[in-house]
């Protein structure tokens, strides 16, 4: 992963965006009371940052997962994905705020089967969902029912693999340094 192309754009803040950027760095700014290094990176194409802004609330606040089932989903993304940012995140909100259990976030961490059978159905439909490009078998999908899960939540996934593309490419362009509030979180994908 050391051979990663590293974008040459600043960061941005309100006072060095432009007029469109400076709009969604203030949007950002309200739904989240800070602006995280990945935003002022994404905000060079104010596009990227708006169309994850809309695209994340619409899955916080619309996807009938629970917030801790969200971190799931988004954590077996961003760890499928390699995005040592985004693991830390959402491996500190999972924690402080959506209240995952402390040995699934660690699952997921270190790519381990989770004691809890619905979130580790969550998590492996999800990660089938990223290894098949969005092409699970019928028998995927009937796993994903039995766990409790609805063919809505199946759209779902789909939002959020939307959106974590956009937050862990964008990362990995950036080589984005992990905010000191996500520090103690810090993970590194393993070597194969």
């Amino acid at each position: 992963m050391e051979n990663i192309a590293r974008l040459d754009l600043s960061p941005q803040t309100s006072d060095s965006a432009g007029e469109q950027a400076r709009q969604v760095l203030d949007t950002a700014q309200k739904q989240v009371g800070f602006i995280p290094n990945m935003y002022a990176n994404m905000v060079n194409s104010p596009g990227v940052l708006h169309t994850y802004l809309v695209g994340y609330k619409h899955f916080r606040e619309e996807s009938g997962l629970t917030p801790a089932e969200q971190e799931v989903v988004f954590l077996a993304i961003s760890r499928e994905n390699e995005c040592d940012y985004c693991m830390a995140a959402h491996s500190m909100i999972a924690d402080k705020v959506s209240k995952v259990p402390a040995d699934a976030i660690e699952s997921i961490r270190t790519d381990t089967v989770i004691a809890d059978a619905k979130l580790q159905a969550l998590a492996e439909f999800t990660r089938i969902m990223f290894r098949t490009r969005g092409r699970p078998t019928p028998d995927d999908v009937s796993a994903f029912r039995a766990a409790g899960f609805s063919d809505r939540h199946v759209l779902e996934i789909i939002l959020a693999l939307a959106v974590k593309t956009l937050s862990n490419y964008s990362n990995h362009v950036f080589h984005t340094e992990v905010d000191q509030r996500f520090s103690a979180y810090a993970w590194q994908p393993q070597p194969a």
